[in-house]
């Protein structure tokens, strides 16, 4: 472990602390940081304690992404050109501890960092947390940041209807939010000049090179599309077989085919949520909904990944006698990160030795802004791979590692 991140451990630790049992299940040990609940506005809350205790200006924008800001010293008028890092606070269900908020911890130990240093920026910083990243709660990820950059229509996006069925417009406003308020952000390419995310890594690729930082070369394109299958509810025991119309039948055909599928393509697909309908044990289903996560290494292999699987789906679904219906939820096309940001990145650690540039299927807000801005990502090593999960894992020295990169990269940036 090197002097700075030594430095970065008594910074970092006692902030992950703070947030380390916030939204924290008691059964599973994982989190349920959903967008908009009690466990996000207490996020939210802390986020803004800890720009407070630095003299960092909040902003809530009218998306509810949160800006801290620390502006140089005689700065007049509004932040221009700004150097951004953040990530997210809200999780997956039964999601692990990093994804997101280790980028948020890692912003603020890195303001500090630089500040014990005397650096004084020549361009304003900001850490950023952009609200609903995971989609976990109306099922379109990255809800802020899609509608700052304006990929996501507010009307649309006022209409999600999470499992509870509620609306993102009624969550908002029992959050005490103007939900009218939604939309493009027309002031983000002024305002940021780099936004620079760092996150935990999903997968394993750092720790079978032992490594503990990386860099991202590009995102995977990827989507979710929902596939509803609808049949006829009839009595468990008194149907015939011959005489049923099952949706169940050929979802589970589907769930095989999405598996045979990723494989020859050499991607990945996914079924993760199902809701069942009227779900009872004696009933054979009347309707099955059900959800596809599809990640390809470019956007034809992913076309015709979703096409291969609707393809089996159909048939499957003719067979028995269901109706089929499929609808893309969201894609992000693929996400190529530019090579001037990652250069200037890598020359700021170059202290570090030849960092790794890896790929990643995982989408993120830096994938969303970077139509717009300059973007950029840090990858901190995951010993196991496992994420989305309570089982996802950092070791504190990654971390402070990763924190004290992040400042050394900020450190240049706004000096330079």
């Amino acid at each position: 472990m090197s002097a700075e991140s030594d430095s970065a451990a008594p910074i970092f630790d006692p902030l992950w602390a703070e947030i380390e049992a916030v939204g924290r299940h008691a059964d599973t040990g994982g989190y349920r940081r959903f967008a908009w609940s009690d466990a996000d506005l207490t996020l939210r809350e802390w986020f803004r304690g800890c720009a407070a205790a630095r003299s960092m200006d909040v902003e809530e924008d009218r998306n509810g992404n949160l800006w801290a800001w620390w502006l140089p010293r005689n700065w007049v008028g509004d932040p221009k050109g700004a150097f951004v890092t953040g990530s997210h606070l809200d999780s997956v269900p039964d999601g692990g501890a990093f994804d997101g908020p280790l980028g948020i911890v890692s912003a603020f130990t890195a303001v500090d960092l630089l500040r014990a240093r005397a650096v004084e920026p020549s361009i304003p910083i900001a850490v950023v947390a952009f609200s609903d990243e995971e989609g976990a709660r109306f099922g379109v990820a990255c809800i802020g940041s899609q509608l700052s950059t304006g990929v996501l229509a507010p009307e649309r996006a006022l209409g999600l209807r999470g499992g509870d069925g509620i609306t993102l417009a009624e969550a908002l406003i029992r959050a005490g939010r103007d939900p009218q308020s939604l939309g493009p952000d027309l002031t983000l390419a002024e305002r940021v000049g780099v936004f620079v995310e760092l996150h935990i890594e999903q997968g394993r690729a750092l720790d079978l090179v032992d490594r503990p930082l990386a860099m991202a070369s590009a995102i995977w394109p990827h989507g979710r599309w929902e596939f509803d299958f609808t049949g006829e509810a009839n009595h468990a025991g008194a149907t015939r077989l011959v005489d049923r119309r099952d949706p169940m039948l050929p979802f589970a055909a589907t769930v095989h085919a999405a598996r045979t599928e990723a494989a020859i393509h050499e991607a990945v697909a996914t079924f993760g949520k199902v809701l069942v309908s009227p779900n009872g044990t004696n009933a054979i289903p009347s309707r099955v909904r059900a959800w596809l996560d599809a990640r390809a290494a470019d956007q034809p292999t992913l076309d015709a990944l979703v096409e291969g699987i609707a393809r089996a789906a159909r048939a499957q679904a003719g067979a028995e006698g269901v109706e089929l219906a499929v609808h893309a939820e969201s894609i992000t096309p693929v996400v190529d990160f530019p090579p001037e940001p990652r250069a200037r990145l890598a020359a700021a650690l170059a202290h570090l030795g030849d960092i790794p540039v890896i790929p990643t299927q995982a989408g993120h807000d830096a994938g969303i802004l970077s139509e717009l801005v300059p973007t950029a990502m840090l990858f901190v090593r995951n010993p196991t791979g496992v994420s989305h999960s309570p089982s996802e894992f950092a070791e504190s020295a990654d971390c402070h590692i990763g924190a004290a990169a992040l400042a050394d990269v900020m450190a240049a940036w706004v000096t330079g």
